[in-house]
């Protein structure tokens, strides 16, 4: 079983913007933990969100902005059909265009979309016992056999680890099963092949 840990200053209040955006239509359930720290930089992992329709987009864009939301400048091109919010703490995420095939059949909550090598693809994929739905250019995405939120992995470069993580990954596991899989220990901490931590419960 997977969780994503989403670190926020304020817990209650990003858990319920993010509750109330997806109304619980989410496949990889997310739990939040406190932070003192304020985010800086970008995120390692941010949320995508699947639109029905143009209007269904809308929708998704003024609700979000509505709970505390706002837009967000990342370099995207003014063509491009998705678009970049960030919530109440300022963490990305993007309303996906619709009609886009990839997150076809992936549901509300689309992809966690990683900063990650084929690598730590290939690791969660035999962690979690999902196969890879996308391996290319050293990209790749992994999906539960029954559906839902897909999880991609954008390949290198890979930025280096922080110490201000604001997602990590739960996984309900045995150490040692993970261990032989590629994670390693860090100062009795388990990290995945990029050297980026998890927690195992």
């Amino acid at each position: 079983m997977l969780s994503l840990l989403y670190a926020a200053q304020d817990p209650r209040r990003l858990e319920r913007f993010w509750s109330t955006l997806t109304e619980g239509q989410e496949s990889i359930p997310i739990r939040f933990f406190p932070t003192d720290r304020p985010k800086t930089g970008l995120n390692r992992v941010h949320l995508h969100l699947t639109s029905e329709t143009e209007e269904h987009q809308r929708r998704t864009v003024a609700r979000a902005l509505e709970l505390g939301g706002a837009h967000l400048d990342v370099g995207q091109k003014p063509e491009e059909g998705h678009i970049v919010l960030a919530d109440p703490e300022g963490n990305e995420f993007c309303v996906i265009e619709a009609g886009n095939k990839y997150l076809a059949n992936t549901g509300f909550l689309g992809e966690l979309a990683c900063d990650g090598s084929r690598a730590t693809g290939l690791f969660w994929s035999a962690a979690l016992g999902w196969p890879l739905v996308w391996d290319q250019d050293e990209e790749t995405a992994i999906q539960s056999p029954t559906g839902g939120t897909k999880i991609g992995f954008g390949g290198p470069p890979v930025a280096p680890r922080t110490d201000n993580e604001r997602m990590l990954f739960g996984i309900d596991g045995d150490l040692d099963r993970l261990l032989t899989l590629g994670a390693s220990l860090v100062e009795g901490e388990p990290v995945d092949p990029d050297g980026i931590p998890f927690k195992i419960y």
